[in-house]
């Protein structure tokens, strides 16, 4: 088991100090991460918080899964790895290395 932890389903004014109080019931919190819009800066309603150890972690997820914060019900379970993307939305290769787009010949 893994001691990072997802938390899904946060209210969005929900800071990093809230979450580390809330966690911090549970054992030892490492790090709090609240994720945030590039652009504006505002919580997308994501986190994730790193407990010092696996017992902990485990003790988080049994005590904060679906605990009510804000109004909201929190969903509290290990994180996984983010996963592996093959590629943008750009078109495909077509074999001549070009990214999808065809050689043209010039127009004499």
């Amino acid at each position: 088991m893994g001691r990072k932890l997802y938390v899904g389903n946060l209210p969005y004014e929900t800071g990093e100090t809230e979450l580390q109080e809330l966690f911090g019931q549970c054992g030892s919190v490492d790090t709090v991460r609240v994720m945030r819009d590039m652009a504006t800066g505002r919580a997308r309603g994501f986190g994730f918080v790193e407990m010092a150890t696996d017992e902990e972690a485990q003790t988080a997820i049994t005590k904060l899964n679906e605990h009510q914060l804000g109004g909201r019900s929190l969903s509290v379970n290990e994180a996984r790895p983010k996963p592996a993307y093959s590629g943008g939305g750009f078109g495909g290769d077509n074999g001549d290395g070009g990214g999808g787009r065809r050689r043209s010949e010039p127009r004499w």
